[in-house]
């Protein structure tokens, strides 16, 4: 092996590479970068929690009387902090039980390879995330099928297809584990994953769900319970994975469902094994967000007044928002490198709204994705309308 030439490469892509740009403030309503304040539409902080006096104080005491670091939940690291979080989670859910993780990519990755081997089926969204396409590939899963994106028949017909393998017992004679696993909100055009007609298939076939629900949490359903709520299915998912670094500002991830399901993952899973537990303050703040969604849906009517208002505003002066059923709003573009200038030109304006290119969306689809936030003003608001149409009168988009 040549380590100068391997070396040489590497340096060779980081050349070609971009450096995303530096924070100086907090995640609010606008952020200083490089000294300058700009209107943040780029986080996925929908409820403005990252600010919240009541989370900040909760952190705070938990930081004073207990410290910071935790261990392995296995040894030394499973603290009361913990189970309370995980009672609220369920609580929260409506499921029988849950279990966190110091990140969704961990709880997305330990939900699969946990229950699923080499000889078992899963069908997986052609557009799921990339934490899900890792979990598969991490479980060494054989039999994978790769539906269309929201396309129930093709669903279906991937479902007919493995239904020889579901019926031919495994090498020690049992039959196979098959899962249909699906974002629920997909984070590049806001569109919802067809759950009540997965729920039916997986229900006709005998096969277990799991929906990742990362960008639904404290968006969508009663109180910002999530997409399983909001199509009247709770209970009905075996595997909910929900993230606490987005609406709830936090960090962290978590898995949700039934009672034998969340003690299996406890028992088996590395993910949970081998990896350090959620610090005390990240469980403090997860668990006063919980507390003050289950006391009042206020930030979740928020978020979505202004994301109607936002999106009825762009669509006024004539911007594509696509197809987005949740609070992610893409402003359709097509060209790479109208994107690209798009996103320059809004900085200009000191709105910081970052492009969508390949390979994060297909070739042609490029797009500025935009977050609106429950701290946002109507004010805000109105001025990242004003710069939007500057820019794309600027650049002949409208």
């Amino acid at each position: 092996m040549n380590l100068t030439a391997f070396y040489k490469q590497l340096g060779e892509e980081v050349e070609k590479g971009t450096q995303p740009r530096v924070i100086e403030s907090g995640q609010g309503p606008y952020l200083t970068i490089k000294g300058v304040r700009k209107l943040n539409l780029c986080s996925s902080h929908y409820l403005g929690f990252t600010e919240d006096q009541r989370i900040r104080q909760a952190t705070i005491d938990a930081v004073k009387d207990l410290g910071i670091g935790t261990g392995y939940r296995t040894l030394a690291g499973t603290h009361s902090l913990h189970l309370e979080l995980e009672e609220a989670i369920a609580k929260f859910k409506g499921t029988e039980g849950a279990l966190v993780f110091s990140s969704a990519y961990l709880a997305n990755c330990s939900a699969i390879q946990t229950i699923i081997g080499k000889e078992d089926i899963v069908i997986s969204d052609e557009l799921n995330h990339a934490s899900i396409i890792d979990a598969v590939s991490l479980s060494k899963v054989q039999n994978k099928y790769i539906y269309k994106h929201g396309d129930v028949s093709d669903l279906e017909a991937k479902l007919n297809e493995a239904k020889t393998l579901m019926e031919t017992p495994k090498s020690k004679g049992e039959l196979p584990v098959t899962l249909i696993v699906t974002d629920g909100v997909f984070s590049m055009d806001g569109d919802l994953a067809p759950l009540p007609q997965i729920v039916e298939l997986a229900k006709k076939y005998g096969v277990l769900t799991m929906v990742d629900d990362a960008h639904g949490e404290g968006v969508l359903g009663k109180g910002g319970r999530g997409i399983v709520d909001h199509f009247g299915l709770v209970g009905q998912i075996d595997i909910e994975i929900g993230s606490l670094s987005k609406a709830f500002s936090s960090t962290g991830g978590f898995i949700a469902g039934n009672k034998t399901m969340i003690g299996y993952q406890k028992l088996k899973s590395r993910q949970r094994l081998f990896s350090i537990a959620l610090s005390i303050p990240d469980a403090a703040a997860s668990l006063e967000a919980i507390k003050i969604l289950l006391e009042s849906d206020a930030p979740v009517k928020k978020l979505w007044e202004n994301v109607e208002y936002l999106k009825s505003e762009f669509q006024k002066i004539g911007l594509d928002t696509g197809h987005s059923e949740s609070a992610i709003i893409p402003v359709m573009l097509g060209d790479e490198e109208v994107a690209k200038q798009f996103s320059a030109k809004l900085f200009e304006e000191n709105v910081f709204a970052t492009p969508i290119l390949f390979p994060m969306v297909a070739k042609g689809k490029a797009r500025i994705r935009v977050i609106p936030s429950a701290s946002h003003s109507k004010e805000d608001l109105d001025l990242a309308v004003k710069a939007f149409e500057k820019v794309a009168k600027e650049l002949q988009v409208i």
